[in-house]
């Protein structure tokens, strides 16, 4: 018989390829005839271009083609996107920089040749005449009405504000005890992806088709731009996504040097390729986590918060990316900020600044902010009121019995664990003693630190939650499923994974429903010729609720055909009738029975056999639009210990409660929570990008963009909340959660294991130098008193 899959810890399908190194990425595809680009990139961060000698590089060896702005004019469009209401940044701009270059890496001219070697050695002999203008670094420059304005139409570097009011905040604040405040930034991060983003397009003359290989999480957009940008028809634009390395949000847009790789393919008739290098992927290829905010929090002495006031600031760098304007993230921090808490007198604004610096892109939860900002703040209201963090916490949360009931910002609460997860981490002997063990540590001179956080993630959300942000989600997601010939069984789906298992997790779905192996079924996915046909792409976590929900749709409605099948060849009642082992059979009789095959050669091949009213064949389309998918959410906790002298930090225990409702694979689940568990440390501890006060970037290889290795992080104990939601398919996303809620925890530890020294903590970026500046500040103040 055929083992339960759903729920089952099997081994990832995807492993052999990928860790035997048989997987194909995207450098690994070789075509005939092939050239190979290299752009050449602005040095400097904003000046405007007097001129771009290329003469050189054209006759230099090798070289079979240069593109400048001017020679891509007539080949494709600008890029463009929907502006957002009231945004005054630039509609439009072309793939390689024309008048002015707005960022370090900004792509000038584009270079194809027979080798990379011969195209990066051609990159020499480009002569770059610039015109510098001031360079704006930072936010406060950004708000600065004087500052050089990174686009010129706009005249201004503020390109955007909104400020909402739910509740009644000023009455709020006017009748609460006190009012505790903090400016809380975060730093600039990058993705830092183990395989950077490429493209290899080459185009059919004869038949006029662009065929596109990509490391894309949303091919089918990816299609439609290139086909417009390109003016092809989109049925003549195919893209196909190779496996791979990871992106966590940097890879799905379409972004300058797709289009020019594109562009310049039809123009020579000749299988173009671009790998980007490390490089340039930590200069241009995203970044994210750029603000600040300025937060207030009305609260009485028993510790009731009264009232929430979060004035934001975001800096979006140079360039909005197409299909990503930041309008979407502040207004998914504006939406989530109040979380699970008793929030209910609530002011918000935003505003995006634009700098000389790289694009803002997502990263696997763009909207993070939200939970640092909260959870940061609320440790300082704690620690001003003298109480508790957890206590404090516990004090503020809805408890699970008052709900439903909606956020004041909108989105519907229900089946909420957090308050009881926050009850299991209090029993857990790493929290339960631990302020005892912090004493004797610090009598003997050791600082330990202990901090906890909670989130709630949109997974994708309940049915009032895109509706709250002002944004339009596509709220079904397609799924297609056929059962071969030989009783093998062929599953599309739309998800594009970069390491997440959705070879397997959707494997397991359609095995379960359909008894079948795992042997026995391929799941297909970012080929645009072979996938349903819907424009979001992997993002958002919807694959753990959407992606399941239209495979278990689509094979159910096949599971239902084969029972009326093989009822009928067995001469039975369909109801009768069980799928297991790749066979249907009457139930008491699994001795005997029909097998897949043969019941799929019937379907397929003698139709007029069929019990009337079924269809031929055996394939199935399912469109899953069950939008009440409700709440990913956690609680993490994170020890630390801290070495005052040296300011290092080293994490020694961090703990997990989540819950994502059934898991379909735990292993898989407790693989994606501890991938953004480690983000979350590296971006508190490690991760920074750096720009000089010019908008020089400074960070630019692995040597000074510090990602740790396996042996600088932590044991992560993962457990596991399986709460029932009423929604039909009860999987909930899981891939953002991690490194959404961990910097938190982690920034609550230090500032925890700090406080003999003092310290408030108030930026996220807490690496050694910072973390002995606090124990410094302490400790001169203590000499002093």
């Amino acid at each position: 018989m055929t083992a339960r899959f759903v729920g089952a810890q099997v081994h990832r399908v995807e492993d052999r390829r990928i860790l035997t190194g048989a997987g194909r990425f995207l450098d690994d595809v070789q075509l005939p005839g092939m050239l190979h680009a290299a752009f050449v990139r602005s040095s400097v961060p904003h000046a405007q271009l007097r001129a771009v000698d290329v003469d050189a590089a054209r006759s230099a060896g090798g070289v079979v083609a240069v593109y400048t702005a001017a020679d891509l004019a007539g080949l494709a469009d600008a890029i463009d996107y929907a502006v957002a209401p009231g945004f005054v940044g630039p509609s439009s701009y072309p793939a390689l920089a024309d008048e002015k270059v707005r960022h370090v890496g900004d792509p000038i001219a584009l270079i194809v040749a027979t080798s990379r070697a011969a195209a990066d050695d051609a990159i020499e002999s480009v002569v770059v005449d610039y015109e510098p203008l001031p360079a704006i670094a930072t936010i406060e420059q950004a708000l600065d009405a004087a500052s050089a304005p990174v686009w010129d139409d706009a005249g201004t570097n503020v390109l955007w504000s909104d400020a909402r009011t739910f509740g009644d905040p000023d009455d709020a604040f006017g009748r609460a005890d006190r009012v505790v405040s903090a400016r809380l930034r975060q730093h600039r991060v990058t993705n830092a992806p183990l395989e950077g983003r490429g493209l290899i397009a080459t185009f059919d003359p004869g038949r006029r088709d662009l065929l596109c290989y990509a490391t894309t999480q949303n091919p089918q957009l990816v299609r439609l731009t290139l086909a417009r940008l390109l003016h092809l028809p989109v049925h003549s634009v195919r893209v196909v996504n190779t496996d791979i390395g990871g992106s966590f949000g940097q890879k799905a847009w379409v972004r300058h040097e797709d289009v020019a790789i594109a562009a310049a393919a039809r123009a020579l008739g000749r299988p173009v390729k671009w790998i980007e290098s490390r490089t340039e992927n930590i200069a241009v290829a995203g970044q994210a986590r750029d603000e600040y905010a300025d937060v207030e929090v009305a609260v009485d002495a028993d510790g009731t918060i009264r009232g929430l006031r979060v004035a934001l600031v975001l800096d979006q760098g140079a360039y909005p990316i197409a299909s990503n304007v930041r309008t979407g993230t502040t207004a998914l921090i504006r939406t989530l900020l109040p979380s699970a808490y008793r929030i209910e007198h609530y002011a918000f604004s935003a505003t995006i600044v634009a700098s000389n610096k790289a694009s803002y892109t997502t990263y696997r939860g763009p909207w993070a902010a939200e939970t640092w900002l909260r959870e940061r703040m609320l440790d300082l209201v704690a620690r001003e009121l003298g109480l508790d963090p957890v206590a404090f916490r516990h004090h503020n949360l809805w408890d699970e019995r008052e709900l439903p009931r909606p956020m004041v910002t909108g989105p519907t609460l229900s089946a909420l664990t957090v308050k009881s997860s926050l009850a299991r981490l209090e029993a857990h002997p790493t929290y339960r003693g631990f302020r005892a063990r912090q004493d004797a540590a610090r009598a003997e001179g050791r600082h330990l630190g202990i901090g906890v956080s909670v989130f709630l993630e949109p997974a994708p959300g309940p049915p009032d939650f895109h509706p709250s942000v002002g944004a339009f989600v596509a709220p079904s997601e397609p799924a297609r499923v056929r059962v071969e010939l030989d009783g093998s069984v062929t599953v599309a789906i739309i998800q594009t994974p970069g390491g997440q298992g959705h070879e397997t997790t959707m494997a397991q779905v359609a095995a379960e429903a359909l008894g079948v192996g795992l042997d026995r079924i391929r799941v297909v996915h970012g080929d645009t010729a072979a996938v349903p046909l819907e424009l979001f792409g992997t993002a958002g976590s919807r694959s753990g609720q959407k992606a399941t929900g239209a495979v278990r749709g689509a094979c159910d409605a096949l599971a239902d055909r084969i029972r009326r099948i093989a009822g009928h060849l067995l001469e039975a009642s369909e109801d009768d009738i069980d799928l297991d082992d790749g066979r249907a059979f009457v139930r008491g009789s699994a001795h005997a029975g029909v097998p897949l095959a043969q019941i799929a050669m019937v379907a397929w091949n003698l139709p007029t056999t069929l019990p009337a009213g079924v269809e031929k064949g055996l394939e199935a389309y399912h469109d899953y639009d069950n939008v009440d998918s409700g709440w990913s959410q956690a609680v993490h906790c994170c020890a630390v210990e801290l070495d005052a002298e040296s300011g290092r930090v080293a994490v020694t225990d961090y703990l997990v409660f989540e819950d994502c409702g059934d898991l379909i694979n735990p292993a898989i689940v407790e693989g994606q929570i501890r991938g953004g568990v480690a983000q979350g440390i590296a971006t508190v501890l490690y991760e920074r990008v750096h720009y000089d006060d010019d908008a020089n970037l400074l960070t630019t290889t692995f040597l000074d963009y510090l990602v740790p290795s396996a042996a600088e992080l932590p044991a992560i104990e993962v457990h596991h909340v399986e709460s029932t939601h009423r929604s039909a398919v009860n999987v909930r996303g899981v891939g953002e959660g991690g490194a959404i809620v961990s910097p938190a925890a982690v920034s609550n530890a230090v500032e925890d294991a700090l406080a003999p020294f003092g310290a408030r903590v108030t930026e996220l970026h807490l690496p050694p130098a910072i973390v002995r500046a606090f124990v410094s500040a302490g400790e001169r103040e203590r000499s002093r008193a």
